[in-house]
């Protein structure tokens, strides 16, 4: 295959980003046009490079391959350790290749609307590329270290998007949150890309799989038999990979900037929460997987408890928020958790890979309706100026195709067939009833609450009783063509995509494979679904007393879901803790005994000057004095040392 798709996919955006960074206040009014314009060819590319892989040369007997059209040395330690800078092809890279340009590129094309009159607009666009080329050179990434390169700048991206409103203090303190608890998980996945590093001899991903996976490697067995604290030098170096994953896809327990990310501009949100950031995580676990399952199950076994936690948690979070953003940003945070335990109950063989594809599965399905989400709720919020869903209502006449996609997203987010969102759901399901029962019964208890709160707020905004904010704009019309264009066509993708036999593309050890639909398997899924869709409907189909009365027989439990668990309140208070506990006695440190020993140096320094001014007093017959007694002392020295 030709390397030079490959180069230019992320090379575009990144055009774009210098392009609009240097000269954006010259090229303002055409900043958009010039950025889609170059998003479109990245993904036209994209798509062209994909139809390559997957239907004319990547498979060899059956077989996708693993490439590297591209690869040259950056920084050589030893002869046996470098940096290589390179571009690896797989079916799990170039599946990302799609998502992320596709959904970047409705991203850009709704923001040409949704941005105007901005008096950053440039910028905005500018920012848009340096995320997506981060991204991309991410997912292409032929060794670890290279992905820890664009994984970090894949953070810089985001805490520059989420701070765009910089003269908000609200937006500053999110973008500053964000950046710094995803600095203390990548300090974990730094940490694990090093000990992975010196065990395998190599930064590579497909060298350091093959000697991490073989069973007579020298470098597992020297990785397995090497302990500190109980667990595995190999255990240690995959569990902190993960930690790193768990802070940028917003995992329990590190999920706090998540909602506060809510405070950059609605596209940002739809980026960062559908196909780049979050999903990250989830891509750097599929990456590394031969590693996690066949040398290392029992950290597989922490990657499904963190995503199970997380899928509830943040599901029952969303039940009780009253911002648009914020409830979709927990219902990132739930799929994620759903994507995260799919990969944790998978294992190496044909037989018990299947939680790995529908990993991939639901990722590449939840990118198309969770941007639709975000981008339909842009509309919204737009229309009525506040992003309370109590200041809405009723506005499915006035917003008759934004009511059409967000529904569309709500029966795929829901599971309701025959949309993406059941297809890959019930794949991640099945593949969990397979190994662990009490597991599965959890994730369908997700699965029935994901959709009462994505009803909830769909019932809210467009059926819900108007109220007088939303009735006075009774003549505002529909969004402008572009934002509708990328919202009809997210709309497709979330209706279609789960139509795509995915199994016969992306596999745990690229051989395609057949998955069936299973009807009597599916019974209790979709009845989970619309039972949590009637509880909605009989809850917020119209104005009544009937969520109160309910909020007050679960008081408890309501406010602790209101309230995030207090999650945040605890943090904080840790965070005053280590203040008391180290800040505080450094302070005095610094006072007393850094500041002292100066302040005691200056003082001894001015009582020594005050005792030999006097010498220094101007009169001549003083000098004259001091003079001949020194002479005299030399003399006395001199001729004593002779003597």
């Amino acid at each position: 295959m030709n390397m030079n798709p490959f180069v230019c996919i992320p090379l575009l955006p990144f055009i774009s980003f210098l392009l609009l960074g240097l000269f954006g206040r010259q090229l303002k009014p055409l900043a958009g046009i010039i950025a889609t314009l170059l998003m479109a060819v990245s993904t036209a590319l994209s798509l062209s490079v994909a139809y390559t892989y997957f239907f004319v040369s990547g498979k060899v007997e059956g077989i996708y391959q693993t490439l590297v059209p591209l690869q040259y040395k950056w920084l050589e330690f030893s002869p046996s350790l470098s940096i290589d800078m390179g571009i690896l092809i797989d079916p799990i890279s170039v599946m990302m290749l799609i998502v992320v340009t596709v959904v970047s590129l409705m991203v850009h094309l709704y923001s040409i609307s949704y941005m105007k009159g901005e008096d950053r607009y440039a910028s905005f666009f500018s920012y848009l590329g340096l995320f997506t080329f981060s991204m991309l050179a991410l997912v292409l990434s032929s060794n670890i270290f290279q992905i820890y390169i664009f994984w970090e700048l894949v953070g810089i991206s985001s805490f520059l998007l989420i701070g765009f409103y910089y003269d908000r203090p609200s937006a500053v303190k999110a973008s500053r949150k964000a950046f710094l608890v995803t600095r203390f998980a990548d300090l974990g996945f730094l940490i694990g890309i090093l000990i992975l590093a010196f065990e395998a001899h190599t930064l590579d991903f497909r060298v350091l799989i093959e000697r991490l996976t073989h069973p007579e490697s020298e470098f597992l067995i020297h990785a397995s038999t090497t302990t500190f604290l109980g667990a595995s030098a190999l255990t240690w170096g995959l569990v902190l990979v993960f930690m790193g994953g768990v802070g940028k896809s917003a995992m329990f327990p590190m999920h706090i900037w998540l909602p506060d990310a809510m405070e950059g501009p609605t596209p940002v949100s739809a980026l960062i929460h559908a196909a780049t950031m979050v999903v990250a995580g989830v891509y750097l676990v599929a990456r590394l997987f031969p590693v996690f399952a066949i040398s290392c199950p029992a950290a597989l076994d922490l990657v499904m408890v963190i995503g199970v936690l997380s899928a509830i948690l943040a599901a029952l979070i969303a039940c009780t928020q009253t911002d648009i953003k914020r409830v979709l940003a927990y219902s990132t945070m739930s799929q994620i958790g759903y994507m995260m335990f799919s990969l944790g109950v998978a294992r190496w063989g044909m037989d018990s890979q299947n939680g790995f594809t529908a990993s991939m599965f639901h990722l590449f399905t939840h990118a198309f309706f969770k941007a639709l989400l975000f981008l339909a709720a842009g509309v919204i919020i737009h229309h009525v100026h506040s992003n309370e869903i109590k200041a809405m209502g009723g506005l499915r006449k006035l917003l008759p195709i934004t009511h059409i996609t967000f529904l569309v997203a709500c029966l795929a987010i829901a599971g309701i067939p025959p949309l993406s969102g059941f297809f890959s759901k019930e794949e991640i399901l099945l593949a969990t009833y397979h190994f662990n029962v009490s597991v599965f019964l959890l994730a369908l208890l997700t699965s029935g609450i994901t959709a009462f709160y994505m009803f909830r707020l769909y019932f809210h905004i467009f059926w819900y009783s108007p109220t007088q904010q939303v009735s006075s704009k009774a003549t505002h019309h529909e969004a402008e063509f572009v934002m509708l264009l990328a919202l009809i066509l997210l709309a497709g993708g979330a209706a279609l995509s789960g139509f795509i036999p995915f199994s016969r593309f992306v596999s745990a050890n690229g051989i395609p494979f057949n998955t069936s639909l299973h009807y009597d398997f599916s019974i209790l899924p979709v009845a989970s679904a619309l039972t949590g869709t009637g509880f909605a409907f009989y809850l917020y189909k119209a104005k009544n007393l009937r969520p109160d009365r309910i909020a007050e027989r679960i008081k408890h439990l309501y406010t602790l879901s209101y309230h995030k668990f207090y999650i945040d309140e605890f943090y904080t208070m840790v965070n005053h803790s280590i203040h008391r506990l180290i800040a505080y006695p450094s302070a005095w440190i610094d006072r007393q005994v850094v500041d002292g020993s100066v302040n005691m140096s200056g003082k001894a320094a001015k009582t020594a000057s005050e005792g030999i001014r006097e010498m220094q007093s101007g009169q001549v017959h003083q000098y004259v004095f001091w003079f001949i007694a020194g002479i005299l002392i030399l003399a006395v020295v001199v001729m004593y040392g002779m003597g």
